[in-house]
Parts: C-alpha cells; structure tokens; sequence
C-alpha cells in the first residue's frame, strides 16, 4: 500500500519509537493523527513533524479506556475523513516478581498492549475493507520469548502476534492488510532506553528508525513479520522452538534475566 496522502492514526506518538514512526510516516506524505496521554508529548511531535513540512494531529486519550475507543474513533476521522492507516504503537510495561503486580497494573498492560490494539482494529475495519487499508502492530521479542520480571508484557506481545496472524490470514484476498512487527533492545529512545540498562552485548541494541523503517516497509510490501534485532535472535527462536528449556539456558548466559533484574522497580 502506498503512504502518500494516507491518513494515519498513531498510537503512542507522543515519545519514544512513536514519534521516530510519526516523523518517519509524516515524511512519506502520510497525514498523521497521534494519540497518547501526554499532550506536551503530542505537541513536541507536532512541533517537529510541522518543522519538517510535514502534517500532524494531536488526540489527548488515554488507552486504558476501553469504552471510550469508539470516541476517539469518532474524533479521529472527524479531523481528515476515513483512517487508512492504523499502527497500534502504544505500550507499557512494568518490570516486577509476578506476586508483587496488582490485578490493576496487570489489566492496563492488557488493555493497552493488546486490547486497545484488537479493538481500534475492529472499529476501523468496516471502512478499511471497503476503501482499503492497512493495520501495523508493534510487538516485541518479549512476545516470542517470554521475558523474566516482564511476564504480563511477554504475554499482551504474544498475544497480540498470534492475533496478527490469524487476522492475516482472515483478510487474505481482502481490501486490508495487517503486519506485526518485533523489535528487541532499542537504544536512543523507549522503554527499555528509558531504564538506563545496558543490553546483553551478544543481543545487542537497534535503532528506533529501524523500527519505523520497518513499518514503512510492512505497509507497502504486506510483510507478514519483521524482526527488528541485530543479534541472532532467529536461529535463538529456532533453537527454543525445539527446546524451550535450551532457550532458557541460551538466554541466561547472554545474560538476559541479569538485565531482566536491573529493570525491577
């Protein structure tokens, strides 16, 4: 699917690899709609997106509400008309020993990492199906092997790539896409970046560009998965597939679960 001229709604955009995804889509033509808590965030993409020429559209929600996707649905194709581009970007994880999160703090990464993502999906759908469209998630690594102290986050990723790929092969042969893509350690911006957390250095680190290059190219080429990692995290996947318990093993002398423990607030 071409991007020029596209209306695009962003989740996550107002910091992190969300605003790398904005600047990038916006710079391809797309007019870019994005939504996260922070309204100062909002407006420094905006700042920078409109520095550079480009078009941007700031919706203040929080995407813990649920009940309120339908609002921002609304909202959203009220500024610039029908979505034709939804990129399911936002995420939050907590790092802790399981018996210590709240039944709260659980249900938000749910909801946000996964559920928020399935149902802007399903409003938006309906349309995209009609005129054309095209879904991008960003998961995580964490979804394909499951992260020590970041277990509801591993999950709500998981999650949200089997999701992908059953709703891929529903639209087969359909006016609409859907990728997922699935970064590791990013450096520069977001999350794990934010920690202040050296990564393992077999693993290594990418640049959040990467990331938004990779949803460039999904969108355009109907990529089913990218991963976005430069260490040899595919013969890993592999190798856990055939025993998870030798992934394990792998994991703890590259030095993951250390890392993993450092993250513990």
């Amino acid at each position: 699917m071409e991007i020029r001229n596209k209306t695009v709604l962003l989740t996550g955009a107002s910091r992190g690899i969300g605003q790398f995804i904005a600047r990038t889509l916006a710079s391809e033509g797309a007019v870019v709609i994005g939504v996260a808590r922070s309204q100062e965030g909002l407006h420094n993409t905006q700042r920078n997106i409109e520095n550079d020429g480009g078009t941007f559209f700031s919706l203040s929600f929080d995407l813990k509400n649920i009940n309120g996707l339908g609002q921002l649905v609304e909202q959203a194709v009220a500024i610039n008309g029908p979505i034709d581009i939804l990129v399911n970007n936002a995420g939050i994880e907590r790092y802790k020993e399981y018996q210590n999160y709240t039944a709260n703090e659980v249900s938000d990464i749910l909801n946000v990492n996964l559920h928020t993502p399935m149902e802007l999906t399903r409003l938006l759908l309906s349309t995209m199906l009609e005129r054309g469209g095209y879904i991008v998630s960003i998961a995580s690594l964490a979804g394909k092997k499951g992260v020590a102290y970041d277990t509801p986050y591993s999950a709500s990723k998981a999650g949200l790539i089997m999701w992908t790929d059953g709703m891929r092969q529903e639209l087969r042969g359909t006016n609409a896409g859907i990728s997922v893509i699935c970064p590791g350690y990013i450096s520069d911006a977001g999350m794990f970046y934010d920690d202040h957390v050296d990564a393992p250095a077999t693993l290594g680190t990418s640049k959040p560009q990467s990331v938004a290059d990779a949803v460039v190219k999904a969108i355009r080429k109907n990529s089913a998965e990218i991963i976005v990692n430069k260490g040899p995290m595919k013969p890993l996947l592999s190798l856990n597939q055939l025993s998870p318990k030798l992934g394990d093993s792998i994991l703890r002398k590259f030095g993951v679960l250390e890392v993993s423990k450092k993250r513990i607030k």
